[in-house]
């Protein structure tokens, strides 16, 4: 098999599969006689091992993603391949967009991870392309976006937490619990996480203003750019595909990471609400939104520690700037 892994340090928390592995992950999904004949680890993905892989009876390739070791996994990053793919019915409203599951194996028999085989879409991710249009056709590309994300959050859940679980009855417990464990990881990997436990305890102590949020409504978790391909000769930007909904969650729409990027910067964005609709600009709601963005900002310093970026320390001054606004 020609075999291309990503290089890495030993101790990253990525580390590769062996072709040797990508032959027996093959095999328990496509049978005895599967041959993969090249295998290309894709460098995009930060949290799965992420292959391209050709199988020799096989015209197009498929996607291996492969889940980190359950020993590495932060608990509050505890099985997001198993979210994802409890999320896939809920997901329907945008199945057009999406790959499609060929295989899943949480039994760890045959590498000791989780992982799963999808269906590879065409299209180029959206950081690489939507830079070749002229700008002023940029608010085309975020008004498809603004509409996906209505469509998502527009079905309702059963309850508040991760689709998978565990659930809870009332949006402050959920966003409480999401708090909490990411400042034990924190604490765990010997980062300051006292801002966070703050945060938890503010919301905890006005839970009745996170509670006006009564309905669960599905959240995509991660979805911006990164997350979207495009086509690569339309005339002007054209969504194809939508990719990883690891972290999706049934909660406060506003909560949602795509939320917290459309309202980053008023530039091209801004065509995402064209479609999207309007948000509540109420005080309550203002109030929750800085305790959406101390939980963004905490997910942000666990996942600069766990990718070993230099940068982990910025999210302390903005933690404090947003502490400052909820006490």
């Amino acid at each position: 098999m020609d075999f291309h892994p990503v290089e890495r340090a030993s101790e990253a928390f990525q580390q590769s599969l062996t072709a040797e592995e990508i032959g027996k992950v093959c095999r328990r999904a496509f049978g005895g006689d599967a041959t993969p004949v090249s295998a290309v680890e894709l460098g995009t993905g930060m949290y799965n091992n992420v292959y391209r892989v050709t199988l020799a009876d096989q015209a197009r390739p498929v996607i291996l993603r492969v889940a980190p070791p359950e020993g590495r996994q932060f608990r509050s990053e505890r099985h997001l391949m198993r979210n994802e793919f409890a999320s896939l019915p809920w997901l329907a409203v945008i199945g057009p967009l999406m790959p499609q599951v060929l295989a899943a194996d949480w039994s760890h028999e045959v590498i000791g991870r989780d992982w799963m085989i999808q269906t590879h879409l065409d299209g180029i991710p959206a950081p690489e392309h939507l830079g070749t249009y002229p700008r002023t056709t940029w608010p085309a590309f975020f008004r498809q976006m603004g509409a996906v994300t209505r469509s998502v959050h527009d079905v309702r859940g059963p309850r508040f937490g991760p689709v998978s679980g565990p659930g809870h009855a009332t949006w402050s417990e959920a966003m409480i619990a999401s708090l909490e464990e990411i400042a034990a990881d924190l604490d765990d990997v010997g980062l300051d996480a006292a801002d966070v436990w703050k945060v938890a305890a503010v919301a905890a102590h006005e839970s009745a203003v996170l509670d006006e949020v009564t309905e669960p409504r599905l959240l995509t978790g991660d979805l911006w750019t990164v997350n979207a391909l495009m086509d690569p000769a339309a005339p002007e930007p054209v969504i194809t595909g939508v990719l990883d909904f690891d972290r999706t969650w049934f909660g406060d729409p506003a909560a949602d990471w795509t939320i917290r990027m459309a309202t980053a910067k008023a530039d091209e964005r801004e065509a995402f609400w064209e479609s999207y609709g309007v948000l509540d600009h109420s005080p309550a709601a203002m109030w929750r939104a800085r305790v959406y963005e101390a939980r963004h900002l905490g997910a942000i310093r666990l996942e600069r520690h766990r990718l070993a970026k230099d940068s982990v320390g910025e999210s302390y001054g903005a933690m404090a700037e947003v502490l400052a606004g909820l006490t």
